[in-house]
C-alpha cells in the first residue's frame, strides 16, 4: 500500500500521479532527489507545497503544473498559498507527510 498526501491528485485509487512526474527544477532528477547545485534547497520539504508535496507551492513540475501554479482565488488556507481545505504546509492535518520518505520502486 502506498501512502500519499491527503491532497494528492491521484485519479480514483491509483498512485499519486503528480508525485511520480515531479522533477527538481533542473529537470534532471525526481523531485526531492536533486543532485545539482540546488540540491540543498530542492531536497527539503517545508512550507506550502504542491498537491503531492514534492515541490514548493507555485513551482509544480508535473502535468498538473498549469493548475497547480495558478494564483489561488477564493478562500485560502492559513498561509494563503493553497485553497481552503487543501493545505499542504506543516499546519495541515497530515503536515508530517514527507514524500522523500517514500520509495519509488517503479523506476529502480
Amino acid at each position: 500500500m502506498t501512502n500519499a498526501a491527503s491532497t494528492c491528485c491521484r485519479p480514483g485509487s491509483s498512485d499519486c500521479a503528480c508525485a511520480q512526474q515531479a522533477t527538481c527544477s533542473c529537470g534532471q532528477q525526481s523531485a526531492l532527489h536533486c543532485t545539482c547545485s540546488k540540491a540543498t534547497a530542492e531536497n527539503t520539504v517545508s512550507g506550502p507545497r504542491c498537491s503531492c508535496r514534492s515541490r514548493p507551492a507555485g513551482e509544480c513540475t508535473c502535468d498538473r503544473a498549469a493548475s497547480e501554479n495558478s494564483t489561488v482565488t477564493g478562500a485560502t488556507c492559513s498561509c494563503g498559498s493553497r485553497p481552503a481545505g487543501a493545505c499542504t504546509c506543516e499546519k495541515a492535518s497530515d503536515g508530517g507527510y514527507n514524500p522523500a520518505n517514500e520509495i519509488d520502486f517503479t523506476t529502480r
